[in-house]
């Protein structure tokens, strides 16, 4: 589901279809909501002056390696380690990402693969549950905005519209807040810049499942580290209403040569 990277927005953007197959597929449920957007305890109004929307932008392109470092990188390849701490799982997770939308994610939980990629045209997802299905509609315009890893850079493209800045609280942490409206329309996602660091740290993102409904889901982004020359975070952490998981990255290799072949939609019963 990142990479906010991506990661940066979320290296981690397919693990929403990833948590609904495992979850199918282990018939396992849990008794408590783990989603923790607007009106979270830890969030608290915060006073003072804020800057407007475009610094606040300005800042995270800044703070995570500038305009030039980012436009330099053309593709990326994470690999890390994903835990799932209510269902006592970890598994292991590799991200294939190519500018400028392309984007592969597998994981690999209890001997269950999981598969979701976009080629710029076509998104696609492959569990041992469902199969080989296509994503179309408002899931398609979802996976096509979260394939773009170079989010710091594109941001004001992906987003038709932004709100008016908000300080808030996150825990002891001060950020800035801004709802914003992809240009197919519907609810807005949220985004929180830390107001010390300008880091995104977290995205609230309305997430369309297969069967059409939509749920909103937190990510939360950190230990930021040096990659190349931009900032990638190396921690995700998302929850849902039914899932609540981790992924750590343990290393991130930037500009590789990735065929387009790699993002295709797989013919069926042929495994990446």
């Amino acid at each position: 589901m990142a990479a906010a990277n991506t990661s940066g927005k979320r290296a981690v953007r397919f693990f929403c279809a990833f948590a609904a197959g495992l979850l199918a597929v282990t018939a396992l449920a849990f008794g408590r909501m783990a989603t923790r957007g607007e009106g979270s305890g830890s969030e608290r109004a915060a006073a003072g002056a804020v800057p407007s929307a475009d610094r606040v932008l300005e800042r995270y392109l800044e703070a995570t390696g500038g305009r030039a470092a980012w436009e330099s990188v053309h593709s990326r390849v994470s690999k890390g380690i994903v835990n799932i701490p209510d269902m006592q799982m970890a598994g292991k997770a590799e991200l294939y990402e190519k500018a400028p939308d392309r984007a592969l994610v597998k994981m690999v939980v209890s001997g269950a693969t999981f598969l979701e990629g976009f080629d710029g045209t076509t998104a696609w997802s492959s569990d041992p549950k469902d199969g080989l299905q296509e994503q179309t509609g408002a899931q398609l315009a979802e996976t096509r905005r979260e394939s773009d890893f170079r989010y710091p850079l594109d941001f004001r493209k992906l987003y038709k519209s932004l709100s008016a800045v908000s300080a808030a609280k996150i825990g002891d942490r001060s950020v800035y807040v801004i709802d914003v409206t992809p240009p197919d329309g519907g609810e807005p996602d949220r985004a929180y810049f830390d107001a010390g660091t300008d880091f995104l740290i977290r995205m609230v993102i309305q997430h369309h499942d297969n069967d059409g409904s939509v749920k909103p889901f937190e990510e939360d982004y950190g230990d930021y580290r040096a990659v190349d020359g931009v900032k990638v975070p190396f921690m995700i952490h998302q929850s849902g209403s039914q899932i609540d998981f981790t992924i750590q990255l343990n290393e991130v290799h930037q500009n590789l040569e990735l065929d387009d072949a790699r993002f295709s939609k797989p013919p069926k019963g042929v495994a990446q």
